[in-house]
């Protein structure tokens, strides 16, 4: 019985100093990812095959929009976009003439995650014979697309685009308790999937990629 007792009292405090590194090590991780968010965007001048905007943020589609009539490049790609909205209702919705663009833009309906944003993205990229990209996405969430981005098309150029919602303070995020959550979430899940593709690798080894 003592020495059950004194097995445990070793490894509580072995447990416990792993926590404290674990903890460490991912609010140091933190604070190098809030404060190296992209902000700006490649200049348009850097021309690609196509753009593509991830739904599910402000500015993303208004943003990619106003790429494709600066002809940054000829196609606009639209993952993630709700089943049962055209192209024609899209552009209607941003207050955009609908004959002149409508011919240039292609939306995909299944994804509903940022994993889903890149196979289908990877399947219209592979289909329409594309070999480079216009990212665009918000820049809290641009490290973790760019990750699942290119473990599913390597051969892929991907230019990153990032836009700033109003509403997310990157300067002084520490300042701002909402920024502050949002990030960290994004963080975390950034470590999830670099574990997972990880893993993946390791278990099941490389993926047929494009």
């Amino acid at each position: 019985m003592a020495r059950r007792r004194d097995s445990r009292k070793r490894r509580y405090p072995i447990g416990l100093l792993l926590v404290a590194v674990l903890a460490t090590g991912w609010a140091l991780g933190f604070v190098v990812f809030a404060s190296t968010i992209p902000e700006t965007p490649a200049p348009l001048s850097e021309k690609t095959d196509a753009i593509v905007v991830l739904t599910g943020g402000t500015l993303r589609l208004e943003a990619g929009i106003e790429l494709l009539e600066a002809k940054a490049a000829d196609r606009l790609f639209v993952s993630g976009v709700h089943r049962g909205v055209d192209v024609a209702e899209l552009l209607r919705i941003q207050k955009r003439a609908p004959d002149r663009l409508q011919c240039c833009i292609i939306l995909g309906h299944d994804a509903v995650d940022t994993d889903g944003n890149a196979q289908e993205t990877a399947a219209w990229v592979k289909e329409a014979g594309i070999h480079s990209i216009r990212l665009v996405t918000a820049g809290y969430h641009m490290p973790r697309s760019l990750l699942e981005f290119r473990a599913v098309m390597p051969g892929i150029r991907i230019v990153p685009h990032p836009v700033s919602p109003d509403h997310v303070k990157h300067e002084r995020w520490y300042r701002y308790p909402g920024t502050a959550a949002l990030i960290a979430g994004e963080y975390t899940k950034f470590i999830l999937v670099w574990i997972r593709q990880t893993l993946r690798e390791l278990v099941l080894g490389p993926e047929e990629r494009l």
